[in-house]
């Protein structure tokens, strides 16, 4: 039986994504700083698949603690799947450096230092999938969330890279873009239905490419066309636009 990890599983793509990895036959390993809180949803993956269902407290923020985190692992899993994230505030971030903060640790420097000792144990064996949620924000600075979008931009470039590293000793790593989805983070925004998906549509593109298939994924295939327009756009007239 494989076992997935998935950080960050408080987040409605989280818990998603491992019920559709419940369905595959995956034991599971749920990570957040509050384990807890995850307790009645373990539960109930245990009574409706009877699989392994473990609970782990993890900080994303407290870097020292990430090495001793998979350490205590029951077992060091086959799939990681990094869910931790943060939208954040964009107008607090412009004058509140400790929001700033927040989001660049919860959106890169803490998924790095947690996917960089995954990468060094599946180096050893090689093997395992690696899979990165990012963000279509990356693709390029806009004002209304550059702090947010610059974040993932280099959490993209960073998966980008590592795909590169252990391409050669047959791990995959794949970036995946959501685009809007409706979760917690996004509960308080008003989103376009056509651009926004599910939690349930985004695990069911991980499932389809764990495997094999794409490792940059869009979720809504759309949004690889509108963030192939928005590059295109030039500087003088891209920084006019209110977006």
């Amino acid at each position: 039986m494989k076992t997935a990890l998935l950080l960050g599983a408080g987040s409605s793509i989280a818990q998603a994504i491992a019920r559709a990895l419940a369905q595959q036959g995956y034991a599971l390993q749920l990570a957040a700083r509050d384990p807890s809180a995850l307790e009645p949803f373990a539960s109930d993956l245990k009574l409706k698949y009877t699989l392994p269902v473990t609970l782990h407290t993890l900080d994303a923020r407290a870097y020292a603690t990430h090495s001793e985190f998979y350490e205590n692992l029951p077992v060091f899993p086959e799939v990681i799947i990094c869910a931790v994230g943060y939208l954040g505030d964009q107008p607090f971030g412009e004058k509140n450096w400790a929001e700033v903060e927040n989001i660049i640790e919860c959106n890169y420097t803490g998924p790095v230092s947690l996917l960089n000792i995954a990468a060094e144990k599946m180096q050893l064996k090689k093997a395992g999938v690696i899979i990165g949620i990012s963000s279509v924000a990356g693709e390029r600075g806009r004002a209304s969330n550059y702090l947010y979008g610059s974040a993932k931009a280099g959490f993209t470039a960073y998966l980008s890279g590592l795909r590169n590293r252990l391409y050669p000793l047959g791990i995959r790593v794949i970036t995946l873009k959501p685009g809007f989805v409706y979760s917690k983070m996004t509960e308080h925004l008003t989103l376009p239905p056509r651009l926004t998906a599910s939690p349930e549509q985004v695990a069911k593109a991980v499932i389809k490419n764990l495997s094999s298939g794409s490792e940059i994924i869009y979720v809504k295939p759309i949004w690889a066309i509108i963030m192939t327009i928005i590059r295109l756009i030039p500087e003088f007239i891209f920084k006019k636009l209110k977006l």
